[in-house]
Order: C-alpha cells, then structure tokens, then sequence
C-alpha cells in the first residue's frame, strides 16, 4: 500500500514539473499541414503543427482561434567566453 501512495505521489509531482503553456488569439492569416499563421495586432505569430496537434473543428484562413502552445529549447550552444582576461 506505501509502494502505491509514493508511486501516486511521484506521479503528482511529475506533473508540477510539465512545460509551461502559453497562447495566442488572432485570426488565421496563413495554414498549412505544418503551421498556423495567426495575426495578433501588427504581429504575425507562426505556430508549429505536428501529427500530435489537436484540431476541434475545420480550421479555415480567416477564422479567429486561440492556439495553446509550449516553448521548450531544441539546442543550446555556447557563442564565445563569458571570462575574457
């Protein structure tokens, strides 16, 4: 029965650690398979789609949505020396 509480509880606290989520409201401006353009004000914000995108509805240019999404670091690379003598 301990086993099943600490598991449950690690569970929990996995989920305390998963990627902040944003969004962004506008009107579809641009679509295709592998993004959605959406104008927000005199910005142009351009969202990744990928096979895991979850569409309710028929997505059309033109239509206002609200996207939710992540940002998470592909890559990190380091560009020079911090301590330069």
């Amino acid at each position: 029965m301990k086993f099943v509480v600490l598991l449950s509880s690690m569970l929990l606290s996995v989920g305390a650690f998963a990627a902040k989520t944003y969004q962004v409201t506008g009107p579809i401006v641009e679509l295709s398979d592998s993004r959605i353009v959406v104008q927000k004000g005199s910005d142009r914000w351009e969202i990744e789609r990928n096979p895991n995108t979850k569409v309710t509805g028929d997505l059309k240019v033109g239509q206002k949505v609200t996207i939710e999404y992540t940002m998470a670091a592909d890559s990190v690379e380091i560009k020079g020396d911090s301590k330069k003598k």
